[in-house]
């Protein structure tokens, strides 16, 4: 079955001039893009799907060399501009931009907050450090780190955490996120920087290109929904109190 939210998704791609259709595959809604060079799954709040169903979807699709995210349809109601966003920049339909004609500049709280919102699917939250990208006078990129912190790994190690990095939508820049650590580690001299990839939407390949190593598999998260479809996180992780959920992330490290 079609839903509303599913149509509007399908004629934002066509104005991109983006060719795709709908087919169903047992259960699942399923948006096949470019002739299978990317698949979304529409996943309807109102469903009977568990964490393992999706991510067992999504393996399959893997190990045919298909790209499948998950695309939540409370996700696309609070962030369409942003999916769409996302989505160019995976087909890679976004205009090109090459991080050597960047420059790296800090940032405060606003503005990084600001270009979060507007660019990155999770939207911003806390960090101590916040970096731009700037092509002459315009931001089109941003990462934010955690402070240090100091492991148990051997004496005197230190680990940061990449919390967020965007790209303003409708431009990829080409080695920026490496140009953004390797700024962060000439700074603060960190033993390692670790980080997380959803796994709704991706496989780590960004960080694995960059030589992160896949280090843990986290669990799928539970959250419940306001009334504007904001999701608010059941600590207790129960299917059974939640309106929807994630199928978990992964977590990445690069050694230094």
């Amino acid at each position: 079955m079609i839903f509303a939210w599913h149509t509007q998704l399908k004629s934002s791609l066509t104005d991109f001039n983006v060719e795709c259709h709908f087919f169903l595959e047992v259960e699942f809604n399923l948006l096949s893009i470019h002739n299978q060079s990317l698949v979304i799954h529409l996943v309807n709040i109102d469903n009977t799907f568990t964490p393992s169903q999706l991510i067992d979807l999504q393996q399959s699709y893997l190990i045919k060399g298909i790209k499948l995210i998950h695309l939540w349809e409370d996700v696309w109601f609070n962030k369409n501009n942003q999916v769409l966003g996302r989505i160019a920049s995976i087909l890679g339909l976004n205009k090109r931009i090459h991080g050597r004609k960047t420059i790296v500049q800090k940032i405060d709280k606003s503005i990084a907050q600001t270009f979060l919102n507007e660019n990155h699917l999770q939207g911003f939250v806390r960090s101590r450090h916040k970096f731009g990208l700037f092509e002459k006078d315009k931001l089109v990129a941003v990462g934010t780190f955690s402070a240090l912190r100091k492991m148990n790994y051997e004496e005197n190690y230190k680990s940061a955490e990449l919390i967020r990095f965007a790209v303003k939508s409708g431009y990829s820049v080409i080695g920026g996120l490496s140009k953004l650590i390797t700024h962060f580690s000439a700074l603060y001299n960190p033993d390692d920087i670790m980080t997380y990839a959803d796994r709704d939407w991706s496989a780590g390949e960004v960080y694995q290109k960059l030589n992160f190593i896949r280090t843990d598999l986290l669990n799928p998260q539970f959250f419940s929904l306001d009334i504007n479809l904001n999701r608010i996180i059941i600590k207790e992780n129960s299917l059974s109190s939640a309106a929807v959920f994630n199928t978990g992330s992964l977590k990445y490290i690069l050694k230094f």
